[in-house]
Protein backbone atom coordinates (compact mmCIF):
# COMPACT_ATOMS: atom_id res chain seq x y z
CA UNK A 1 0.00 0.00 0.00
CA UNK A 2 1.04 3.22 -1.27
CA UNK A 3 1.83 6.44 1.54
CA UNK A 4 -0.94 8.07 0.30
CA UNK A 5 -3.56 5.17 0.45
CA UNK A 6 -2.01 5.39 3.88
CA UNK A 7 -2.74 8.80 4.71
CA UNK A 8 -6.04 8.60 2.92
CA UNK A 9 -6.81 5.90 5.61
CA UNK A 10 -5.20 8.00 8.34
CA UNK A 11 -7.60 10.98 7.62
CA UNK A 12 -10.95 8.72 7.32
CA UNK A 13 -13.69 8.16 10.12
CA UNK A 14 -12.53 5.73 12.86
CA UNK A 15 -14.08 2.63 12.34
CA UNK A 16 -12.87 -0.40 14.32
CA UNK A 17 -12.35 -2.35 10.32
CA UNK A 18 -9.89 0.72 8.94
CA UNK A 19 -7.82 1.04 12.45
CA UNK A 20 -6.72 -3.08 12.44
CA UNK A 21 -5.87 -2.00 8.57
CA UNK A 22 -4.04 0.73 9.46
CA UNK A 23 -2.38 -1.14 11.72
CA UNK A 24 -1.67 -3.94 9.85
CA UNK A 25 -0.19 -1.41 7.31
CA UNK A 26 2.25 0.53 9.21
CA UNK A 27 3.66 -2.87 11.07
CA UNK A 28 4.74 -4.14 7.96
CA UNK A 29 6.30 -1.02 7.32
CA UNK A 30 8.08 -0.61 10.97
CA UNK A 31 9.34 -4.47 10.14
CA UNK A 32 11.78 -3.19 7.40
CA UNK A 33 13.42 -1.38 9.78
CA UNK A 34 17.09 -2.76 10.43
CA UNK A 35 16.27 -3.24 14.46
CA UNK A 36 18.01 -6.65 14.21
CA UNK A 37 21.50 -4.55 13.29
CA UNK A 38 21.00 -1.89 16.15
CA UNK A 39 20.66 -5.16 18.53
CA UNK A 40 24.21 -6.64 17.51
CA UNK A 41 26.38 -3.27 17.73
CA UNK A 42 24.62 -2.62 21.16
CA UNK A 43 25.44 -6.29 22.00
CA UNK A 44 28.98 -5.45 20.81
CA UNK A 45 29.14 -2.59 22.76
CA UNK A 46 28.15 -3.87 26.14
CA UNK A 47 30.73 -6.82 25.56
CA UNK A 48 33.41 -4.34 24.80
CA UNK A 49 32.74 -2.08 28.03
CA UNK A 50 32.38 -5.58 29.48
CA UNK A 51 36.36 -6.44 28.74
CA UNK A 52 37.61 -2.98 29.10
CA UNK A 53 36.31 -3.09 32.67
CA UNK A 54 37.73 -6.55 33.70
CA UNK A 55 40.93 -5.45 32.06
CA UNK A 56 41.53 -2.67 34.24
CA UNK A 57 40.57 -4.71 37.76
CA UNK A 58 42.62 -7.41 36.52
CA UNK A 59 45.41 -4.76 36.09
CA UNK A 60 44.92 -2.72 39.28
CA UNK A 61 46.89 -2.60 42.39
CA UNK A 62 45.32 -3.86 45.86
CA UNK A 63 44.74 -0.58 47.20
CA UNK A 64 42.35 0.21 44.36
CA UNK A 65 40.67 -2.57 43.95
CA UNK A 66 40.00 -2.60 47.97
CA UNK A 67 38.77 0.80 47.39
CA UNK A 68 36.39 -0.38 44.26
CA UNK A 69 35.17 -2.68 46.27
CA UNK A 70 34.01 -0.94 49.05
CA UNK A 71 32.25 1.23 46.93
CA UNK A 72 30.45 -1.16 45.64
CA UNK A 73 29.64 -2.65 48.73
CA UNK A 74 27.84 0.57 49.74
CA UNK A 75 26.26 0.88 45.91
CA UNK A 76 24.58 -2.18 46.35
CA UNK A 77 22.27 -2.04 48.91
CA UNK A 78 18.81 -2.07 50.35
CA UNK A 79 18.52 1.24 49.10
CA UNK A 80 19.04 0.14 45.42
CA UNK A 81 16.47 -2.27 45.82
CA UNK A 82 13.83 0.57 46.52
CA UNK A 83 15.21 2.21 43.63
CA UNK A 84 14.93 -0.35 41.20
CA UNK A 85 11.65 -0.84 42.45
CA UNK A 86 10.47 2.74 42.00
CA UNK A 87 11.69 2.56 38.32
CA UNK A 88 10.05 -0.60 37.46
CA UNK A 89 6.66 1.01 38.98
CA UNK A 90 6.95 4.08 36.89
CA UNK A 91 8.15 2.93 34.07
CA UNK A 92 5.22 0.27 33.78
CA UNK A 93 3.00 3.21 34.01
CA UNK A 94 4.24 5.52 31.43
CA UNK A 95 5.07 2.61 29.14
CA UNK A 96 1.33 1.55 29.13
CA UNK A 97 -0.22 4.93 29.61
CA UNK A 98 2.30 7.10 28.07
CA UNK A 99 2.52 9.27 30.76
CA UNK A 100 2.99 10.43 34.37
CA UNK A 101 6.62 8.80 34.72
CA UNK A 102 7.21 11.84 36.50
CA UNK A 103 4.62 11.56 38.82
CA UNK A 104 5.18 8.40 40.17
CA UNK A 105 8.29 7.99 40.75
CA UNK A 106 8.37 11.36 42.34
CA UNK A 107 5.66 10.33 44.86
CA UNK A 108 7.56 6.41 45.25
CA UNK A 109 10.78 8.54 45.91
CA UNK A 110 9.46 11.09 48.43
CA UNK A 111 7.82 8.02 50.28
CA UNK A 112 11.20 6.17 50.75
CA UNK A 113 12.78 9.84 51.70
CA UNK A 114 14.63 11.45 48.62
CA UNK A 115 13.93 14.84 48.66
CA UNK A 116 12.33 16.81 45.87
CA UNK A 117 15.49 18.30 44.29
CA UNK A 118 17.27 14.65 44.23
CA UNK A 119 14.04 13.36 42.64
CA UNK A 120 13.81 15.87 39.99
CA UNK A 121 17.47 15.29 38.76
CA UNK A 122 17.29 11.88 39.05
CA UNK A 123 14.39 11.78 37.15
CA UNK A 124 15.39 13.90 34.10
CA UNK A 125 18.29 11.87 33.43
CA UNK A 126 16.99 8.20 34.36
CA UNK A 127 14.35 9.21 31.90
CA UNK A 128 16.53 9.41 28.73
CA UNK A 129 16.97 5.45 29.63
CA UNK A 130 13.47 4.20 30.16
CA UNK A 131 12.40 5.84 27.34
CA UNK A 132 15.09 4.73 25.33
CA UNK A 133 13.77 1.41 25.92
CA UNK A 134 10.46 2.04 25.88
CA UNK A 135 10.60 3.69 22.22
CA UNK A 136 12.83 0.58 20.74
CA UNK A 137 10.22 -2.18 22.86
CA UNK A 138 7.22 0.31 21.69
CA UNK A 139 9.17 0.13 17.70
CA UNK A 140 10.01 -3.40 17.70
CA UNK A 141 5.98 -4.55 18.56
CA UNK A 142 4.62 -2.35 15.86
CA UNK A 143 2.90 0.69 18.35
CA UNK A 144 5.05 3.42 16.22
CA UNK A 145 3.47 5.30 13.29
CA UNK A 146 6.21 6.71 11.70
CA UNK A 147 4.99 9.95 10.46
CA UNK A 148 3.24 10.96 14.03
CA UNK A 149 6.51 10.33 15.45
CA UNK A 150 8.56 12.55 13.17
CA UNK A 151 5.88 15.28 13.46
CA UNK A 152 6.65 15.29 17.41
CA UNK A 153 10.44 14.59 17.54
CA UNK A 154 11.91 18.17 16.20
CA UNK A 155 9.29 20.58 17.83
CA UNK A 156 9.41 18.33 20.95
CA UNK A 157 13.58 19.02 21.23
CA UNK A 158 12.95 22.87 21.08
CA UNK A 159 10.41 22.71 23.42
CA UNK A 160 11.97 20.53 25.47
CA UNK A 161 15.66 22.91 25.72
CA UNK A 162 13.80 26.14 25.83
CA UNK A 163 11.66 24.78 28.86
CA UNK A 164 14.91 23.78 30.70
CA UNK A 165 16.93 26.87 29.62
CA UNK A 166 14.33 29.42 30.88
CA UNK A 167 13.75 27.43 33.83
CA UNK A 168 17.78 27.77 34.57
CA UNK A 169 18.14 30.94 33.76
CA UNK A 170 14.78 32.38 36.20
CA UNK A 171 16.18 30.20 38.94
CA UNK A 172 19.89 31.39 38.21
CA UNK A 173 19.12 35.05 38.55
CA UNK A 174 16.69 34.00 41.49
CA UNK A 175 13.26 35.88 39.57
CA UNK A 176 11.45 32.29 40.16
CA UNK A 177 12.08 28.71 41.26
CA UNK A 178 10.86 25.80 40.15
CA UNK A 179 8.20 25.58 42.59
CA UNK A 180 6.86 28.94 42.14
CA UNK A 181 6.70 28.21 38.34
CA UNK A 182 5.01 24.86 39.06
CA UNK A 183 2.54 26.99 41.52
CA UNK A 184 1.64 29.64 38.47
CA UNK A 185 1.25 26.87 35.43
CA UNK A 186 0.51 23.66 36.78
CA UNK A 187 -3.74 24.70 38.17
CA UNK A 188 -4.33 25.55 34.14
CA UNK A 189 -2.66 22.24 32.89
CA UNK A 190 -4.56 20.04 35.15
CA UNK A 191 -7.86 21.60 33.89
CA UNK A 192 -6.64 20.99 29.99
CA UNK A 193 -5.81 17.50 31.08
CA UNK A 194 -9.29 16.88 32.85
CA UNK A 195 -11.20 18.13 30.43
CA UNK A 196 -9.11 16.08 27.70
CA UNK A 197 -9.72 12.58 29.75
CA UNK A 198 -13.71 13.36 30.32
CA UNK A 199 -13.64 13.43 26.47
CA UNK A 200 -11.29 10.26 26.25
CA UNK A 201 -13.75 8.54 28.29
CA UNK A 202 -16.54 9.51 26.48
CA UNK A 203 -15.40 8.94 23.26
CA UNK A 204 -14.29 4.81 24.76
CA UNK A 205 -18.16 4.67 25.47
CA UNK A 206 -19.03 5.16 22.05
CA UNK A 207 -19.50 2.31 19.63
CA UNK A 208 -17.57 4.25 16.52
CA UNK A 209 -15.35 6.77 17.75
CA UNK A 210 -15.01 9.86 15.37
CA UNK A 211 -11.97 11.19 14.45
CA UNK A 212 -10.54 14.99 14.10
CA UNK A 213 -7.73 15.48 12.51
CA UNK A 214 -5.23 17.53 14.47
CA UNK A 215 -2.96 19.59 11.56
CA UNK A 216 -0.74 21.63 14.02
CA UNK A 217 0.89 18.79 15.91
CA UNK A 218 4.44 20.40 16.11
CA UNK A 219 2.84 23.33 18.18
CA UNK A 220 1.09 20.62 20.23
CA UNK A 221 4.74 19.11 20.78
CA UNK A 222 6.71 22.11 21.51
CA UNK A 223 3.71 23.32 24.00
CA UNK A 224 4.04 19.76 25.47
CA UNK A 225 7.96 19.18 26.00
CA UNK A 226 7.65 23.05 27.12
CA UNK A 227 5.96 22.44 29.79
CA UNK A 228 7.15 19.38 30.90
CA UNK A 229 10.87 20.67 31.24
CA UNK A 230 9.85 23.85 33.03
CA UNK A 231 6.72 23.12 34.75
CA UNK A 232 7.82 19.35 35.70
CA UNK A 233 5.87 17.17 33.59
CA UNK A 234 3.35 17.60 30.69
CA UNK A 235 4.42 15.83 27.97
CA UNK A 236 2.81 12.98 28.28
CA UNK A 237 -1.02 14.15 29.81
CA UNK A 238 -0.80 17.16 27.42
CA UNK A 239 0.53 15.48 24.08
CA UNK A 240 -0.61 12.16 24.72
CA UNK A 241 -3.99 13.21 25.25
CA UNK A 242 -4.68 15.72 22.93
CA UNK A 243 -3.87 13.47 20.20
CA UNK A 244 -6.42 10.87 22.29
CA UNK A 245 -9.60 13.37 22.70
CA UNK A 246 -9.08 13.71 18.65
CA UNK A 247 -9.92 10.07 17.98
CA UNK A 248 -6.16 9.04 16.89
CA UNK A 249 -5.46 5.25 17.29
CA UNK A 250 -4.52 4.35 21.16
CA UNK A 251 -2.12 2.01 20.21
CA UNK A 252 -0.36 3.97 17.90
CA UNK A 253 -0.57 7.33 19.90
CA UNK A 254 1.10 5.85 23.17
CA UNK A 255 3.85 4.22 21.33
CA UNK A 256 5.00 7.39 18.99
CA UNK A 257 4.48 9.74 22.05
CA UNK A 258 7.18 7.23 24.26
CA UNK A 259 9.88 6.74 21.99
CA UNK A 260 9.09 10.55 20.86
CA UNK A 261 9.93 11.67 24.51
CA UNK A 262 13.45 9.91 24.65
CA UNK A 263 14.81 12.77 22.23
CA UNK A 264 12.39 15.30 24.81
CA UNK A 265 13.81 13.78 27.86
CA UNK A 266 17.78 13.56 26.52
CA UNK A 267 17.58 17.33 25.25
CA UNK A 268 15.88 18.19 28.40
CA UNK A 269 18.68 16.10 30.58
CA UNK A 270 21.88 17.46 28.27
CA UNK A 271 20.39 21.36 28.79
CA UNK A 272 20.01 20.76 32.41
CA UNK A 273 23.32 19.45 33.01
CA UNK A 274 25.09 21.99 30.84
CA UNK A 275 23.26 24.61 33.51
CA UNK A 276 23.33 23.21 36.95
CA UNK A 277 25.30 19.86 36.70
CA UNK A 278 24.84 16.48 38.53
CA UNK A 279 25.16 15.75 42.51
CA UNK A 280 27.80 13.24 42.89
CA UNK A 281 25.12 11.21 45.35
CA UNK A 282 22.42 11.03 42.70
CA UNK A 283 23.78 8.14 41.25
CA UNK A 284 22.97 5.27 43.25
CA UNK A 285 18.85 6.56 42.37
CA UNK A 286 19.46 7.27 38.90
CA UNK A 287 20.72 3.48 38.50
CA UNK A 288 18.17 2.09 40.46
CA UNK A 289 15.56 3.78 38.08
CA UNK A 290 17.13 3.07 35.02
CA UNK A 291 17.42 -0.51 35.86
CA UNK A 292 14.10 -0.84 37.16
CA UNK A 293 12.76 1.00 34.15
CA UNK A 294 14.64 -0.30 31.67
CA UNK A 295 13.79 -3.37 32.81
CA UNK A 296 10.03 -3.02 32.34
CA UNK A 297 9.53 -1.00 29.40
CA UNK A 298 9.16 -4.46 26.96
CA UNK A 299 6.56 -5.68 29.37
CA UNK A 300 4.63 -2.02 28.84
CA UNK A 301 4.83 -2.21 25.50
CA UNK A 302 3.23 -5.14 25.03
CA UNK A 303 0.54 -4.45 27.04
CA UNK A 304 0.01 -1.82 24.80
CA UNK A 305 -0.07 -3.66 22.00
CA UNK A 306 -2.23 -6.85 23.63
CA UNK A 307 -5.07 -4.83 24.78
CA UNK A 308 -8.03 -4.32 23.14
CA UNK A 309 -8.38 -0.42 22.12
CA UNK A 310 -11.51 0.40 23.72
CA UNK A 311 -10.83 -1.10 27.07
CA UNK A 312 -7.59 0.78 27.31
CA UNK A 313 -9.04 3.87 25.92
CA UNK A 314 -11.30 4.00 28.99
CA UNK A 315 -8.40 3.04 31.69
CA UNK A 316 -5.94 6.05 30.11
CA UNK A 317 -9.05 8.54 30.26
CA UNK A 318 -10.03 7.71 34.08
CA UNK A 319 -6.55 7.72 34.76
CA UNK A 320 -6.08 11.20 33.30
CA UNK A 321 -9.18 12.25 35.30
CA UNK A 322 -7.11 10.99 38.60
CA UNK A 323 -4.15 12.00 37.44
CA UNK A 324 -5.72 15.89 37.57
CA UNK A 325 -7.80 15.61 40.34
CA UNK A 326 -4.79 14.44 42.52
CA UNK A 327 -2.87 17.37 40.80
CA UNK A 328 -5.53 20.03 41.94
CA UNK A 329 -6.22 18.52 45.53
CA UNK A 330 -2.10 18.43 46.23
CA UNK A 331 -2.06 22.52 45.10
CA UNK A 332 -4.88 23.64 46.73
CA UNK A 333 -5.49 21.28 49.92
CA UNK A 334 -2.26 19.40 49.93
CA UNK A 335 -3.45 16.55 49.85
CA UNK A 336 -1.08 14.11 47.84
CA UNK A 337 -2.95 11.24 46.32
CA UNK A 338 0.02 9.67 44.67
CA UNK A 339 2.09 10.10 47.80
CA UNK A 340 -0.42 8.70 49.59
CA UNK A 341 -0.37 5.41 48.04
CA UNK A 342 3.19 4.94 47.59
CA UNK A 343 3.46 5.27 50.70
CA UNK A 344 1.02 2.74 51.13
CA UNK A 345 2.80 0.46 48.82
CA UNK A 346 6.18 0.85 50.33
CA UNK A 347 4.79 0.32 54.06
CA UNK A 348 4.07 -3.17 52.49
CA UNK A 349 8.16 -4.22 51.94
Amino acid sequence: MSQEEIEKLEGSVAQPEIQEKLIDEINNENQKSPIIKFLVIGLAIILVIAFTITWLFTTATDQTKTQTLAFLSSFFDKDLLKYLFVGLVAQMVDGALGMAYGATATAFLASIGVSATQSSASIHISEVFTTGASGISHFKLGNVNKKLFNNLVIPGIIGAILGAAILCLLEHGEILTEDQIKMYLRPLTTLYTLVLGILILRKAMMKVIPKRKIKKIAPLAIFGAFMDSIGGGGWGPIVTSTLLSSGRSIKYTIGSVNTAEFFVALASSITFTIFVGVEPGLWKVIFGLVVGGVFAAPFAAILVSRLKRRPLMAFVGAFIIFLSISTFLKIFYKIDLFKNAAHAITNLF
